[in-house]
């Protein structure tokens, strides 16, 4: 895949903070960014989506709420409950976490009823499904990527950030390869300047979930840099 020209970049950022301790004043200063850079999109945790959606009102930023974050190990009403509720507050997009034991115990059936219900829940809008690629094997990344798929899902997604590891090269291709060109491939966790976010766009990545959206877009300006 051609990495995008300079000025494109910022397109493919979620602009993220899902901090524990995200206070308002930073969640007001992440929007604000947003709209000064023309990301895609902010990412918030469920009880500031409302907030977010009322800053960037008037633009065309969207805000996505995560789901089931960090771990994924809830109960798939709770989930269900947690998209419904972020959608009430104006999510325009869902970012959700696998339920990443069920895989690893091959219940298949479990997690590909609970992705459908997300789907779902979320009415149209795009659901991101966060496979924490850092604990699993190469083949259970690949069952992931089918199930995702299978589900109705828009995005398979690397990483949460959170755990033991974020986004590779090697992951992120094996991730398209699996999906397909058509398919959503967001890498995210350990996206911290252009270079590397340009990578992972040649490797396949159609979104960038980063923290350091700003450092990104300004890194690539000053550079020069943008396309190979």
């Amino acid at each position: 895949m051609k990495a995008p020209a300079v000025g494109n970049l910022a397109s493919y950022i979620d602009h993220t903070l899902l901090k524990p301790d995200a206070t308002k004043e930073q969640i007001e200063k992440l929007c604000a960014e947003a709209r000064q850079h023309g990301f895609f999109s902010v990412c918030v945790n469920g009880s500031l989506v409302g907030l977010a959606r009322h800053l960037l009102a008037d633009s065309e930023v969207k805000v996505a709420g995560v789901v089931g974050f960090p771990l994924g190990a809830m109960s798939a009403d709770a989930k269900r409950y947690e998209v419904e509720a972020a959608i009430d507050d104006g999510a325009q997009e869902i970012d959700l976490v696998l339920n990443i034991g069920r895989l690893k115990d091959g219940d298949d059936q479990y997690v590909l009823r609970e992705l459908r219900d997300v789907v779902e829940a979320a009415d149209e809008r795009t659901v991101k499904v966060i496979i924490e690629t850092c604990l699993l094997t190469e083949p259970e990344k690949i069952r992931a990527c089918h199930l995702i798929c299978d589900s109705g899902a828009h995005f398979v997604k690397t990483s949460t950030g959170f755990s033991a590891g974020g986004a590779t090269i090697e992951d992120v291709k094996l991730l398209r390869q699996a999906v397909g060109p058509k398919f959503g491939v967001k890498a995210s966790g350990g996206i911290r300047d252009a270079a590397t976010a340009l990578a992972m766009i040649e490797a396949g990545a159609t979104r960038l979930g980063t923290s350091n959206g700003v450092a990104i877009v300004k890194g690539a300006a000053e550079a020069g840099s943008g396309s190979y």
